[in-house]
């Protein structure tokens, strides 16, 4: 796995690519000399909690074969107040939308969060990681 940085202007405004092409920007905020033209590099690793658990939950839901329409993640964290300000809490909530049988829908969650999310566990050695979940009724 590879990623590259590449500075756009005289602060700290940055592209990140991967080896697939893909980008994002990084930048920081107005108190640390940046424009906010990007996410942050903590709101970097918040979305790739979610974005990890949510991958494996997606997958782990077509193995159950449950109906799926819609989800979409909303994760919040709390730091430490020290430097360097890590994680201490992080809190995601699924919305979903679809058919689920509840005891199957909350063992892929277990198993989404607290046992595949390879992200989720290095950030669980410093981050407690809590979850909940509602469903919307599917169409």
């Amino acid at each position: 796995m590879k990623v590259e940085l590449r500075r756009l202007n005289d602060a700290v405004h940055f592209e990140a690519s991967n080896d697939s092409g893909n980008t994002l920007h990084i930048d920081g905020s107005d108190a640390f000399g940046g424009q906010n033209l990007g996410f942050r590099p903590m709101q970097m690793a918040l979305a790739a909690v979610a974005g990890c658990s949510v991958m494996d939950l997606v997958d782990i839901i077509k193995k159950y074969r449950m109906e799926l329409q819609d989800i979409r993640i909303t994760a919040d964290a709390e730091r430490v107040d020290a430097v360097p300000a890590v994680f201490k809490k992080i809190h995601l909530t699924y919305h979903l939308k679809g058919t689920f049988d509840i005891p199957k829908l909350e063992r892929a969650l277990d198993l989404a969060v607290n046992k595949y999310c390879s992200v989720g566990a290095m950030i669980s050695k410093t981050a407690e990681i809590t979850y909940s979940y509602e469903i919307e009724k599917g169409d």
